[in-house]
């Protein structure tokens, strides 16, 4: 049969990747998809690197907009990532009638509502697997494999490199900053980790979780997001003897007022798998009304990982491409008209439960003092653990965890905890899950 003809936009680490799997599982992935998948053009600023890569035989070129526009290429897969360049080349490959494939998880949590009514329009497919926990298929499984269930919520450590500091900071009790500099110099995290560390990578990927398991609009926009910079390995301790470990989520839920979608340093119950997720591991928890719980874990980056993901999207698109577009998945699994505008709420109106360090003078009454401003907003206490102060010191860590509360609720208690005068400085909250 003939093959099907691939333009590769960008052939670094994840191109490059994509490339070597494609060559060296080649008889098996044509088996799989009916006919053969050939990358026959690769576009690439540095046009040594890409005949490095691709060799002989593949068209090279350093203009992106020739392979999106050549009548011969079937299929475009972009690796440029960003919202720029990206976006135009993206929507002039669905102009052409090619078929998209993309790990650009940020280009289409800000831009995916535009780009998958144009590819709808066109009759062609937007394929993203690889954009959200690399070679993890939890695409698939949320927009596949469990469309029988109304989902109720999901949870996922989707950022290898936070997950990969914050597993450091557990084990060696070492500060952030230092944690940091050991995962840019093994390659985790970039010279400008900004997107990680800050949590904005992990909110991209649960934006387009949450559209594809709730049938809402892409809106990044509305997702809450709180990255680990300030997280203090204090915090990291004491959560330990308290029987959690601290885990940066990305988390969707559907409640009656609207979807929660928030991520941020999240204290998880130690006996849960997904808080045994360590190094720059990913792990996606999906709870489904019929399936109930279901775990996804493996590689969230790196070149064959992601690849593995590109290439089933290839695959995917390969054994549809001559189908009734009528009739394929489509891109946010519900039938687009079927989308609906389900408010996303604010953070202030989310209801989860909190971990609370309060730095206090050792005095009788402060204890008393704290617990009747909890009580008086209506929020229960779980679990108590008040430091003895250390030798010569006149203050103490009074940490609390709390049973279920609206946000707004403990905003408000915090500020008048911090007004109390036996209370120092701050009160930390972080937000606790038992998933």
């Amino acid at each position: 049969m003939k093959p099907i003809n691939v333009g590769l936009l960008g052939i670094g680490t994840v191109g490059g990747g994509t490339f070597t799997v494609l060559k060296r599982n080649e008889e098996e992935i044509t088996r799989r998809a009916g006919r053969p998948i050939r990358i026959t053009a690769v576009a690439d600023k540095n046009l040594e690197l890409a005949k490095s890569v691709a060799g002989e035989g593949v068209r090279l070129t350093d203009d992106a907009f020739s392979i999106v526009t050549d009548p011969e290429i079937d299929i475009v897969v972009e690796l440029i990532g960003g919202y720029g360049v990206a976006k135009e080349l993206v929507l002039k490959a669905i102009e052409n009638g090619k078929h998209v494939v993309t790990a650009n998880k940020a280009l289409l949590a800000v831009h995916g509502n535009e780009i998958f009514a144009a590819a709808q329009k066109k009759g062609v497919m937007v394929a993203f697997e690889a954009a959200v926990a690399g070679g993890i298929p939890i695409i698939k499984a949320l927009r596949e494999g469990l469309s029988a269930n109304r989902i109720q919520w999901l949870a996922g450590i989707i950022n290898g490199t936070t997950n990969f500091i914050l597993s450091e900071m557990r084990d060696k009790g070492l500060p952030f900053a230092e944690v940091l500099k050991e995962a840019q110099a093994l390659g985790y995290a970039e010279a400008d980790p900004t997107f990680d560390i800050e949590g904005v990578d992990a909110a991209h990927k649960a934006t387009l979780m949450a559209s594809i398991a709730f049938g809402v609009p892409v809106q990044f926009d509305k997702a809450y997001v709180e990255g680990i910079s300030k997280l203090d390995g204090v915090d990291i301790k004491y959560a330990e003897q308290l029987g959690y470990r601290i885990k940066l989520l990305g988390i969707a839920r559907r409640r009656p007022q609207g979807i929660e979608l928030r991520v941020h340093p999240t204290l998880i119950p130690e006996k849960r798998l997904i808080a045994n997720v360590e190094g720059a591991m990913n792990a996606v928890l999906v709870q489904g009304d019929a399936v109930g719980a279901t775990l996804y874990y493996g590689k969230g980056a790196g070149a064959e990982p992601t690849a593995s993901a590109v290439i089933a999207d290839l695959v995917d698109v390969t054994r549809l491409h001559t189908s009734d577009p009528e009739h394929r998945v489509p891109h946010l699994a519900f039938q687009p008209d079927q989308i609906t505008e389900l408010p996303m709420l604010p953070i202030d109106e989310v209801e989860t439960s909190y971990y609370l360090r309060l730095r206090v003078d050792d005095k009788p009454g402060v204890l008393a003092d704290v617990t009747r401003i909890l009580a008086d907003q209506s929020i229960s206490i779980d679990a108590m653990l008040q430091r003895e102060p250390e030798e010569g010191e006149s203050q103490t860590d009074i940490i609390i965890l709390t049973h279920l509360t609206i946000e707004k609720n403990m905003n408000a208690a915090i500020a008048k905890v911090e007004s109390l005068e036996s209370v120092t400085g701050k009160v930390t909250r972080l937000r606790l899950e038992n998933l």
